[in-house]
């Protein structure tokens, strides 16, 4: 039990300063390589600590050479925008100028509850509030809203707040959504209807509906071709 309460310590220590070593970073602002040299040293440290009978050299060696790594790739990575784009990958946008990206939502595995998620997780009820949005590299989603809808000092604020609600999908993907419908006591022949006002023919060409507090229905278009 001492000896593994000593090596515990060390490893401890060591750490440490191997992290110290390689720089000061947010765990949310970790890249993928980050990422993966972190799992690696937590798992050979635990092993150094239960394997009491291989000299601790045996463990220290890989993780000197993981932060050697690590901080090797980091001086390639601010040289080089060409293999930090291919390491680290490069933000992409959600949201342009107002309207959903899908085909980089489609490329991301990223659906609309994800998206939505994340804008809910910013105080940002309505997609149609926003003009950009950013997927980071580190998975964190960068969001601008529009001019009209920044944050307003108090004494500026004119919304009735007891009127207020989440918006209501009304198309997710091209498919209805009936509980939406049935919410705003509607049905498909209004919606028809209104989606041909802005010069779509089937609720296939939506990527993404929904009707705000306000009333005001937000239509996204799909970019890619339906089958």
């Amino acid at each position: 039990m001492g000896s593994i309460l000593l090596r515990t310590v060390f490893i401890y220590v060591f750490l440490l300063v191997i992290m110290r070593v390689m720089g000061k970073r947010e765990i949310g602002k970790l890249s993928i390589f980050d990422l993966v040299v972190s799992f690696m040293i937590a798992d050979i440290s635990s092993m150094a600590i239960e394997n009491k009978e291989e000299p601790l050299i045996t463990w220290i060696s890989p993780i000197i050479l993981l932060a050697a790594l690590q901080i090797l790739l980091s001086f390639i990575l601010i040289k080089s925008e060409r293999i930090r784009n291919w390491v680290e990958g490069s933000p992409v946008p959600l949201i342009e100028n107002g309207k959903i990206v899908d085909k980089n939502m489609a490329k991301l595995r990223y659906n609309l509850d994800d998206l939505l998620t994340q804008l809910r997780e910013k105080n940002i009820p309505d997609v149609s509030d926003v003009e950009f949005a950013v997927l980071e590299t580190t998975g964190k989603l960068s969001v601008f809203p529009k001019e009209e809808k920044r944050p307003a000092f108090k004494e500026d604020v004119r919304r009735d707040l007891k009127q207020f609600r989440m918006p209501i999908p009304v198309i997710i993907d091209g498919k209805v959504q009936e509980e939406g419908l049935k919410k705003l006591g509607q049905n498909r022949f209004w919606l028809k209807a209104e989606i041909q006002k802005r010069g779509l023919k089937d609720f296939k060409e939506v990527f993404y509906a929904a009707v705000n507090y306000e009333g005001r229905l937000y239509i996204d278009r799909k970019d890619r071709p339906t089958r």
